[in-house]
């Protein structure tokens, strides 16, 4: 069975489009959605997906329609492939369930870790040059930190203060205060 699946990001676009292309490509359900490509909560997708059994393809008019990014996509379509379901993207004449469609499929999947490789090997030569120059990551240390710690350690071993009081007092959460008094 074929399920399809449509997509647009304002209420001022039209779904007609898609759904005449996926009716005729004979999908016998079809689900829908109005929200931006970005946001990752889509009834409408997660609907399709759980009426989808192996053996099944859920159909998109195109790409974009089913994925957040590149990364999204070739994750849903996995997912989709080890369940036994497969996909086909109409404009794009992308359909797993060929052998030349998983072909494209997985030349997708290899440029988008290609991607993720680089921008990896970016940020950690990134990293390396601000290190080099001798900058440190991290969230910078408050001034007079070393008074609140004190101050901490002091209320916390005199034992007539609540921790929740001293964090209170200090306007420091829980776990900062134990972090406080795990210093030397």
């Amino acid at each position: 069975m074929f399920i399809g699946y449509a997509r647009v990001s304002t209420t001022d676009q039209t779904l007609a489009l898609q759904q005449d292309a996926l009716q005729k490509a004979g999908c016998e359900r079809l689900f829908t959605d109005t929200a931006s490509g970005s946001i990752a909560e889509r009834r409408g997708l997660e609907e399709a997906l759980s009426q989808l059994r192996p053996g099944d393809a859920l159909v998109v008019w195109r790409l974009d329609r089913l994925g957040r990014s590149l990364r999204h996509l070739i994750e849903t379509i996995t997912a989709l492939h080890t369940k036994g379901i497969g996909f086909k993207s109409l404009t794009e004449q992308i359909d797993t369930t060929t052998s030349g469609g998983k072909l494209i499929f997985h030349i997708f999947g290899a440029l988008a870790e290609f991607e993720r490789d680089i921008i990896r090997e970016r940020t950690q030569a990134g990293l390396q040059a601000a290190r080099a120059r001798g900058r440190q990551g991290g969230r910078p240390k408050l001034p007079g930190n070393a008074r609140k710690v004190a101050l901490a350690r002091k209320l916390y071993e005199d034992r007539h203060t609540s921790v929740q009081d001293i964090c209170r007092d200090l306007n420091i959460s829980r776990a900062t205060l134990y972090r406080y008094l795990r210093r030397k």
